[in-house]
Parts: structure tokens; C-alpha cells; sequence
């Protein structure tokens, strides 16, 4: 682990294009920052690696979805990068039009699959004849609509699911707002950078770990955070890649690794499983 970081960053890459909710993470962990978007999550996770840019704001698990395996996986088996900031951002969807669209024409609506899915019953409630078609990205779904001939769309309304922000860029209509079908959705994102935080009072650690095969094993390594009275906010269990069966567990634990508890856990963890990594420790983000 390297030294806590302690300066903000002045480049930084999200999962673009502008308009999506990376880019609105993005934003809010570095206003003044140099914005870059980049085509995958796996290419703004490296461009920190290769040192192009400071950080990359990457998503990392969502309260319906779970899990994010392209991030989890980049960092549990790819880039030695660390945790140094997380920002949760609430999910709300928009249904976006072209200026001056009558809604009763809708015939197709396009978006990134996974907002499709988060507005499935309102869509079948609200247009259950129109057609839907996947994008790359919810902000290209907004440029799509926009453009003189939509593909597949001509001679037929069409529509596009986005967050608001998308709407704002591109200059069109926002016809109706919180369209999700759960509005309990949030996405929890994660700063990677070269090193983690600094200290802040309110701290949370993410770590990574393996375990003998023998019952018992993942007990005893929980139970160090217990004993020491370190509260787990969440356990993921990812394939190690090995063999099937091997697994490598991913655990959020509130505190700092620096903090004396926490370190003197990770000190014990360290003597006795097969592999520890320290991601990162970094601040709590505020609950959407």
C-alpha cells in the first residue's frame, strides 16, 4: 500500500460518453477536474495505471444489481490499483424526446440495457406496444433520438431513457421524470488511483482475501473483525480463477487500516491466510 493521497486530482477518467451517471459521479468527486471519458470501464481503470490521468471514477455496485464484475475483477485480478474515494448516486430515469414530441407516437424506445431493465414495468405500462432497442450508453440513446434518422425509427416516435443531465447536453425534452421502476436504486462508485486516503474519522477499508479449504476457515477470519469490534459492511465472494471452487472474498469494513484496530487485525490476517491485499481506505460516502 502506498501512501495515503492528500492532493484532489486534475485528471480524470469515467465511463463515457458525457451525460451518464459516471460522468455525474465524476463531476461530483472532481468539479474542477480535467474530465476524460473513455469507451469501457476496463480502459478508464488503465489509463490510471499507464498514468494518463490521476483517478478513474468506475461503478462499483448497485442496490438492485449488485456486484459490477468488470470493476471487481479489474480489481481483484488485473490492476494493483487502490480505493482512495466512493460517491453513491441515487438512479433516477428520465423518459427524453425530441423538442415537440407527441407520446401517444412512441414506437421505440432506446437505452443502455441495464436502464431498460430498471424501467421494464413502466414501459410495458406506459408504451406496451413500442418497440425497445439497446445502446451503448444511455447518453448515446439521447444523441440517437435526436439525430435526423434514427435507425429503425423512421416514420415512428421514438424516445430515449437517460438521466437528466443527458437531456441538458444534448439539447432535447424531458418528457417525464422518475420512470425507474424502484426508486430505492442507487450505484455505489470507486475512485482508483495510486494510493488511497488519508484519515478522516469516518473511514471505510476495503480488502481482499483467501482462505484455506477446511471448514471453519472463513469463520476464523471473520471473527478477527468481531473480537476487535470492526463492523463488516458487505462480503463478496468472486471466482479466484483457479479452479472451480476457488474463491477469493472481497470484504467493506468500516474504519481506516491505519486506524490502531483495524491495522492490528490486518497484521493478524496477514500471518495467517494465503493472501491478503489491502485495496484502499477511503472515506464513507454519504447514503442516496
Amino acid at each position: 500500500m502506498t501512501t495515503p493521497a492528500s492532493e484532489q486530482p486534475q485528471r480524470v477518467s469515467y465511463l463515457g460518453p458525457r451525460g451518464t451517471f459516471t460522468e455525474q459521479a465524476a463531476v461530483l468527486y472532481a468539479p474542477d477536474g480535467e474530465l476524460l471519458p473513455h469507451g469501457s470501464i476496463t480502459a478508464s481503470a488503465e489509463a490510471v495505471a499507464n498514468g494518463a490521468v490521476d483517478a478513474a471514477v468506475v461503478p462499483f455496485e448497485n442496490s438492485l444489481g449488485g456486484a459490477v464484475g468488470e470493476t471487481h475483477d479489474l480489481i481483484i485480478h488485473h490492476l494493483n490499483l487502490s480505493i482512495c474515494n466512493e460517491l453513491v448516486i441515487p438512479i433516477e430515469q428520465c423518459l427524453i424526446v425530441p423538442p415537440e414530441t407527441d407520446l401517444s407516437r412512441i414506437e421505440l424506445v432506446l437505452s443502455h440495457p441495464q436502464a431498460l431493465h430498471q424501467c421494464q414495468r413502466y414501459l410495458q405500462r406506459r408504451f406496451p406496444n413500442a418497440e425497445t432497442q439497446a445502446t451503448l450508453s444511455t447518453s448515446e440513446a439521447v444523441e440517437r433520438i435526436l439525430s435526423d434518422q434514427p435507425e429503425r425509427a423512421k416514420g415512428r416516435g421514438a424516445a430515449a431513457i437517460a438521466p437528466r443531465r443527458a437531456a441538458e447536453i444534448h439539447g432535447a425534452q424531458i418528457a417525464e421524470t422518475g420512470i425507474e421502476d424502484d426508486h430505492r436504486n442507487a450505484t455505489r462508485f470507486v475512485v482508483l488511483s495510486h494510493s488511497d486516503h488519508q484519515p478522516t474519522g469516518n473511514d471505510k477499508t476495503t480488502i481482499i482475501f483467501t482462505t484455506a479449504n477446511r471448514p471453519g476457515a472463513l469463520l476464523q477470519a471473520l471473527q478477527r473483525f468481531a473480537d476487535a469490534g470492526i463492523n463488516l459492511t458487505r462480503i463478496e465472494s468472486r471466482p479466484a480463477r483457479e479452479q472451480l471452487g476457488a474463491y477469493l472474498f472481497i470484504v467493506d469494513c468500516d474504519g481506516h487500516r491505519l486506524d490502531q484496530g483495524m491495522s492490528g487485525v490486518l497484521n493478524q490476517l496477514g500471518a495467517e491466510l494465503e493472501r491478503l491485499r489491502v485495496v484502499g481506505s477511503y472515506p464513507h460516502a454519504p447514503h442516496a
